[in-house]
């Protein structure tokens, strides 16, 4: 099949939308864009192999792919620290290789590119918002992209970047429902425990609360760990200034002037 025959299929016009309707809930990163190499590899030439390239913390990885050449030709650019794909997730242009046996770029890349038995390849980047990535294609075939073939992986980054954008506002909103969530308990154990020792020591909130953060500091524990072990044991632990063991406070401090600290 030619390469403007390729352009005019069903599955090419229709990759995008199918592409857009990808369903985040319940995805992670990975499996999200797997299917994106997945959908692409479809609508390329037959021997093409395609993967997408994420930089974090100044660190490429290969997030997904489809085709070992892929894989394999990634990493190669990861350990020498330079290539295609990195110049293109990095740099933010389109990098092609037309043969590589022409190609005086990156010479010992290039030696193991046309080893792998790799002809020609392009990378393009993703537009991500919170991190670099590219998208890269692989073949087996000297000049195997046509123009279609261009404006289809171009659209297919735009595609992915706009899916880790999705996925990491996400995340970001799990982990502040997490947050939340966590606080909301730890404040509710704090107040059990302050309720505690307000009715024991006949103490005000902000006394009950002086008596959770001296113990603190004495035993070097999370107020909110202590509060957790009063509200299970009934016993505030501090620790004695002498030989230094966690033993519970005296029976109750002086109400007159206010608590006594432990």
């Amino acid at each position: 099949m030619t390469g403007s025959e390729r352009g005019l299929t069903p599955l090419t016009r229709t990759a995008p939308d199918q592409l857009g309707r990808l369903l985040l809930a319940g995805e992670n990163t990975q499996s999200v864009l797997q299917k994106v190499v997945d959908l692409l590899q479809r609508v390329l030439p037959d021997d093409a192999a395609a993967s997408i390239t994420l930089v974090r913390d100044q660190q490429a990885t290969t997030a997904a792919y489809a085709g070992a050449l892929a894989a394999e030709l990634d990493e190669v650019q990861y350990e020498q620290g330079h290539g295609p794909c990195l110049d293109a997730a990095l740099g933010g242009h389109i990098v092609e290789i037309l043969d590589g046996r022409t190609e005086e770029r990156w010479p010992d890349y290039v030696q193991t590119f046309l080893d792998r038995g790799a002809r020609s390849s392009i990378a393009v980047p993703v537009p991500a918002a919170h991190l670099a990535a590219g998208l890269n294609v692989y073949a087996r075939t000297a000049h195997a992209f046509t123009e279609g073939d261009r404006s289809a992986i171009v659209e297919f980054a735009a595609h992915a970047g706009v899916v880790l954008t999705n996925l990491d506002t996400l995340q970001d909103a799990r982990e502040l429902a997490e947050n939340l969530q966590t606080a909301m308990t730890f404040r509710s154990v704090i107040e059990q425990a302050k309720g505690i020792l307000m009715e024991r020591h006949k103490v005000t909130p902000d006394q009950a609360f002086r008596l959770l953060s001296a113990a603190s500091m004495r035993t070097n524990r999370k107020v909110r760990d202590l509060a957790e072990a009063l509200v299970l044991t009934g016993e505030l632990p501090v620790r004695t200034r002498r030989t230094g063991r966690t033993t519970p406070p005296a029976a109750g401090p002086k109400r007159s002037p206010g608590p006594e600290v432990p």
